[in-house]
């Protein structure tokens, strides 16, 4: 589901961002039976995902929970950023995106490869308040 909802500091502050909503109101389901698994935004010519992005993700298992069941497997809460390689305003292009995993800590970079995607991983997100973090790079093997 989309948002057009801006977040209120955005006319003062002068960035850009949006608001999600903690739950989706859909007659099709019962309340509740919906659920948060990825939590999609960009970030066209950026890095990867500011501190308020990563909280966001936060915020949501704590309505939502850590991990969601599907038929199939355990999907673990992740926030998404997309990213463009491109110089182009015009015509962003989508070469990767950014991986936060709250329950793990991990931030993960995913990008476009000749077969697919390649996953490298950043580290180990240390929080130090609710504003600021430190990312842990983990020790090659």
């Amino acid at each position: 589901m989309l948002t057009d909802q801006a977040a209120s500091d955005d006319l003062v502050s002068g960035k850009r961002s949006c608001i999600l909503p903690a739950t989706v109101a859909d007659a099709r389901y019962a309340p509740g039976e919906l659920k948060y698994i990825f939590a999609l935004h960009n970030h066209p010519f950026g890095g990867p995902p500011s501190p308020g992005d990563l909280r966001f993700t936060g915020e949501m298992a704590r309505v939502h929970a850590w991990a969601i069941e599907t038929q199939d497997s355990k999907v673990l809460l992740s926030i998404i950023a997309f990213f463009s390689n491109s110089g182009d305003a015009e015509n962003p292009t989508c070469d990767g995106f950014y991986q936060y995993v709250p329950a793990t800590r991990d931030m993960l970079k995913w990008t476009r490869a000749d077969k697919g995607w390649s996953r490298e991983a950043l580290g180990t997100v240390t929080w130090f308040n609710t504003t600021t973090y430190r990312l842990d790079k983990k020790p090659r093997r």
